[in-house]
């Protein structure tokens, strides 16, 4: 799906991440990240090119392009076999304008946002161009502050209640450099460097009941203190030529990446009986990503042809100690302490085939294989794990267009999800003396088959139904055995889930965009080898977005936004209902040099993390709220030749979010 940004009033005088959000079936989320309807997750592009930051910088670094920039945003659910088979998650390519004229411009954002505390962020943009060099270097900077709370309730035999009231604060800078030069007509040459340094602290207040046959039986008091630190680094560089009179295409690859996160722990923990337990619990975190790939384009007559490999190496070294204060000093106890060591090689190829048999039929299908090797020790429990395996992955498309307004598709994908470093390390990150998350080293990954049938009316009206069949699905499930509460991952089970999408897109009357969408899923779990409780029901998301021009000039546009989900069942979870009512108004000042937007979102406080968990030894229950109800104030400067569009070519490097 298209959505064409260039021609769209609502998404100008605004930034990257503003104009996703009004993309239809896109949701943008500053802690979630980027979603797709009916997808878990996606990943970004920029002109075909992977961005990979974590969910908050990849937020903060859509909010440093501007709109003005973007001809169209591709919202691509299956994606071929070019890309990485991770993840059930779809693609979203955002295409530049391309550059017109030599010369400077760029752009400064200031934004100030008011939750229960406030807190700002800063961007500033320039781009160059020549004949030959295309550069844009981007700075950014955020501070932060929240207040939170959640609850957790237990029930059955053995019963808990835990309540914590939480504040988040941090800050963030990070820099962006793209340059890329062209050798002559045929080749060009690319180097991008990122690099982002912050920290991310809370101090968190808990009070855990516990009972035992609905008697109560003791209380926990425990005031932590999190202070933590990262740096992360993306070094890529590519080199692409074209040659032959087809103008085939090859295009080489490399990557590397680092972050580096250092969190320490403090926290007391006081009994109803009067005993004080003060633990320290430091711990360092180095992640190493590096890949190579290259991609080949062979366009000939009969079909276009793409084939391509890839190497991927991650490495995984972390330690994280757990330490008693006993008489002025911190004993480490190495039980619940650990150092683990994990790597992991992937090796990849793929082929296929693209072809439009007249004006109205076209395919195209794919078929990549994936080998990969995993290691994990650890060093201090002694603790191994081995394995390998390898998989194909295909992919398929059908596209007929019976007349100017009609478009029907067929797809078809099977991708897996390999887990994260932090579900499979076996290291422990304690909430009391009593309570913890962990990693499983034996976690395996899962796989997933995605059917899609699609219709699209006049490009205004777009329907979708899709199927998906996840197999040895994994996540995370706690459990509590007298006072100790544990949190970790495991396949536990299969699931199918058969739904549909909804979008309208229209302007009335020149000055009113809507973007109006809906989709209704069921899905069926299977749960196996675990106490989780087998689940079936429906889910039902929905979102309208409004956009009214005062006057023909555009130069102040109110905006009325609400996206709900009625209580909803997924997996063995059941949601309460949850709703974002935002508006604002945002106008474009000095020619349109200058664009200011008033936002106010979260009116209603409706955008709570309420429901229950389903389990046959009893039922989980949560109820939480992250502070979403904020004023947002910003203004945009941009300076220099308009028709300067800067360099943002980034780099394929799907793997890196799975460090974040």
């Amino acid at each position: 799906m298209v959505f064409n940004v260039a021609n769209s009033v609502a998404s100008q005088g605004m930034d990257g991440a503003d104009a996703l959000a009004a993309t239809p079936l896109v949701k943008v989320d500053e802690n979630a990240g980027v979603s797709i309807a009916g997808k878990s997750g996606v990943a970004i592009m920029i002109n075909e090119r992977i961005l990979n930051l974590s969910s908050a910088e990849l937020v903060t670094y859509l909010k440093s392009l501007r709109s003005e920039n973007i001809e169209k945003i591709e919202v691509i659910t299956t994606p071929p076999a070019k890309y990485e088979a991770q993840g059930n998650s779809g693609l979203i390519n955002i295409v530049l304008k391309k550059n017109q004229n030599l010369g400077w411009n760029g752009s400064f954002t200031t934004g100030f946002q008011q939750q229960t505390y406030s807190g700002f962020s800063n961007s500033a943009t320039l781009n160059y161009q020549n004949e030959k060099l295309r550069s844009s270097l981007k700075l950014r900077q955020s501070k932060y502050q929240k207040h939170s709370f959640e609850n957790y309730r237990i029930t059955g035999t053995e019963g808990l209640k835990s309540h914590d009231d939480r504040t988040d604060f941090g800050d963030g800078l990070g820099a962006n450099l793209s340059i890329d030069y062209q050798l002559n007509g045929k080749s060009n040459i690319g180097f991008i460097y990122d690099y982002g340094r912050g920290h991310s602290n809370m101090d968190i207040e808990n009070t855990s009941d516990y009972f035992q046959n609905d008697n109560y039986t003791n209380t926990l008091s425990t005031y932590a203190e999190h202070r933590g630190r990262s740096t992360q680094q993306t070094i890529s560089a590519y080199y692409d030529v074209k040659f032959g009179k087809q103008d085939n295409k090859l295009s080489i690859t490399g990557n590397y990446f680092s972050n580096l996160p250092k969190t320490t722990i403090d926290f007391t923990t006081k009994e109803s009986s009067g005993n004080q337990f003060v633990v320290k619990s430091p711990s360092v975190v180095d992640y190493k990503i590096y890949s190579g790939q290259a991609d080949l384009i062979l366009p000939y007559q009969f079909a276009k042809t793409e084939a391509g490999i890839k190497f991927t190496n991650f490495d995984n070294n972390s330690s994280i100690f757990y330490q008693n204060l006993d008489n002025g000093n911190y004993i480490t106890d190495v039980l619940k302490s650990n150092e683990f060591e994990y790597n992991e090689k992937n090796y990849a190829a793929y082929f296929s085939l693209e072809k439009s048999f007249n004006e109205k039929w076209s395919a195209k299908a794919g078929l990549r294989y994936e080998y990969s090797v995993v290691n994990g020790n650890s060093l201090t429990s002694g603790q191994q794990s081995e394995s390998s395996y390898g998989k194909f992955f295909p992919t398929a498309y059908v596209s007929y267009k019976s007349d100017e307004n009609n478009t029907f598709s067929l797809n078809y994908s099977k991708r897996i999800n390999r887990p994260g470093f932090r579900a499979i390390n076996p290291y422990r990150w304690y909430i009391n003396v009593n309570s913890y998350f962990t990693g499983n080293p034996f976690l395996q990954p899962s796989i997933n088959h995605n059917f899609e049938f699609s219709h699209v009316y006049k490009g205004k009206l777009s329907t979708t139904l899709y199927f998906q069949r996840t197999l040895d699905g994994f996540g995370q499930l706690a459990s509590l055995s007298g006072e100790s509460r544990t949190s970790t991952f495991f396949n536990f089970y299969n699931q199918n889930s058969l739904g549909a999408t909804l979008n309208y897109s229209d302007t009335f009357f020149k000055r009113w965009e809507t973007n109006y969408s809906a989709d209704v899923s069921y899905t069926d779990m299977t749960v196996f080898t675990t106490d989780a409780s087998s689940k079936k029901g429906y889910s039902y998301d929905f979102d309208f977005q409004n956009n009214l021009s005062l006057n023909n000039g555009k130069t102040i546009q109110l905006i009325l936004n609400y996206w709900l989900r009625l209580p909803s069942n997924s997996g063995n979870l059941r949601w309460d209902f949850v709703g974002n009512l935002t508006t604002g108004v945002k106008m474009n000042l000095m020619d349109k040099k200058l664009q200011i937007n008033v936002i106010v979102s979260d009116i209603f406080k409706q955008s709570r993390s309420k429901g229950e968990i389903f389990y046959t030894t009893g039922s989980h229950y949560f109820n939480n709220y992250y502070d979403a109800r904020r004023l947002t104030v910003s203004a945009t400067y941009t300076f220099g030749n308009k028709k300067v569009k800067g360099t943002n070519r980034n780099v394929n490097f799907d793997e890196k979010n799975r460090a974040n």
